[in-house]
C-alpha cells in the first residue's frame, strides 16, 4: 500500500484487509489546500481499490497532536488577496460565488470516509483542534487516548466551522446545548467529555501508541465479518441519520432485496457452524473491458 503515500500522509497496512492512515505534515498537521486535496483523493482512492480494504484506522504520525486543524497561514493569504482584490473587476456577490466554488470541494474532501464502502475508525490523541474535528466528525468509529483534548475553534479566526462539524456533531451527540457552548466559546474539553456526549465511543488509557493499537484491534474483529454485511448497515445506518423511520425502512427493504442474493449469506452460515474464518470476496469487483 506504499504507492498510496504521500507527500504528508502514510499509508501501511499492518493487518491482512486493513489500512493505517497517519496524517503527517511537520509540525502540527496544519491542514492546507494541498493536504486536504490529497486526503480526499487518498479516501476516494481506497474506495476504489480491488485489494480487498475492509476497513481503516485514522491517525496522526505525531505523538503529541492530531491536527491543528487549518493552515493559518495560508488562510491568511487568501483573506489578503480578497480584500485587495480591484473593486472595478468584481464584487462582493462574485468574490462569493469563487469561495464556494472553493468550499464544495474541501467538504467532499474532508467527508471523503463516509463515501468509502467499508468503516473508517478515527483514532485521536494529543490536541485535536478545528479542522480536525471536522475530520472525525466524518468518520464511522471515534476511539481517543486519555491525554486527547478537543476545541471547535474556528469562532476564534472569525469564521464558522463548515466542514462538518456544525452538520455532523449535534447528530452525534444529540446535545445541541454543549455543542453551541463549544463552537461560540472554543473552550477545551477532555477525552471523557467527549465519551460522555457520544463524540468518541472509548477512552484508551495512554497516547498514541494505546489508541492506535485499540483501535486496529476493533478493525480486526470488524474484517471479519461479511464485507456486504458490513458495507449495507454502513449505508443504512448513514441513511438512518437523515431520514424518517419509514423512509429507512423503504430504503433497507430495497437495499436488502439486491443485497440478501450475496453468496456472503450461505458462507457466514456455513463458516459459523464449522467454526472457521469466513473466506469472502473482495468487495469491489470491475468489470473488464467491453469487447463490444
Amino acid at each position: 500500500m506504499n504507492n498510496l503515500s504521500s507527500k504528508w500522509i502514510r499509508v501501511s497496512e499492518p493487518f491482512p484487509h486493513i489500512l493505517l492512515v497517519e496524517l503527517a505534515r511537520s509540525p502540527v498537521n496544519a491542514i492546507s489546500t494541498e493536504f486536504w486535496k490529497a486526503y480526499g483523493a487518498l479516501f476516494d482512492a481506497i474506495s476504489e481499490e480491488t485489494s480487498d480494504v475492509r476497513a481503516v484506522v485514522l491517525s496522526s504520525a505525531f505523538p503529541d497532536i492530531f491536527s491543528a486543524g487549518l493552515d493559518l497561514l495560508e488562510a491568511g493569504e487568501i483573506a489578503k488577496a480578497t480584500a485587495d482584490a480591484d473593486p472595478e473587476s468584481t464584487d462582493a456577490a462574485r468574490i462569493a460565488l469563487d469561495f464556494r466554488k472553493q468550499i464544495k470541494p474541501f467538504q467532499e474532501a474532508i467527508t471523503a470516509p463516509e463515501r468509502c464502502l467499508f468503516p473508517v475508525i478515527a483514532a485521536v490523541h494529543g490536541m485535536v483542534v478545528g479542522l480536525g474535528v471536522d475530520i472525525i466528525s466524518a468518520c464511522d468509529i471515534r476511539y481517543a487516548a486519555s491525554n486527547t483534548r478537543f476545541t471547535i475553534k474556528e469562532i476564534d479566526i472569525g469564521l464558522a466551522a463548515d466542514m462538518g462539524t456544525l452538520a455532523y456533531l449535534p447528530k452525534i451527540t444529540g446535545n445541541m446545548s454543549f455543542i453551541r457552548e463549544m463552537a461560540y466559546t472554543t473552550q477545551w474539553f477532555p477525552a471523557s467529555k467527549a465519551e460522555q456526549i457520544g463524540l468518541v465511543s472509548k477512552v484508551v488509557e495512554g497516547g498514541k501508541e494505546e489508541v492506535d493499537a485499540a483501535a486496529l484491534e476493533l478493525a480486526q474483529f470488524i474484517v471479519t465479518k461479511s464485507p456486504i454485511a458490513v458495507t449495507g448497515t454502513k449505508r443504512l445506518l448513514s441513511h438512518a441519520r437523515d431520514h424518517s423511520v419509514a423512509e429507512n425502512l423503504e430504503y433497507t427493504s430495497l437495499w436488502n432485496s439486491a443485497m440478501l442474493q450475496t453468496k456472503d449469506m450461505m458462507e457466514t452460515l456455513v463458516s459459523t457452524k464449522a467454526k472457521r474464518p469466513g473466506k469472502f470476496l473482495p468487495l469491489n469487483f470491475k468489470f473488464g473491458k467491453s469487447k463490444l
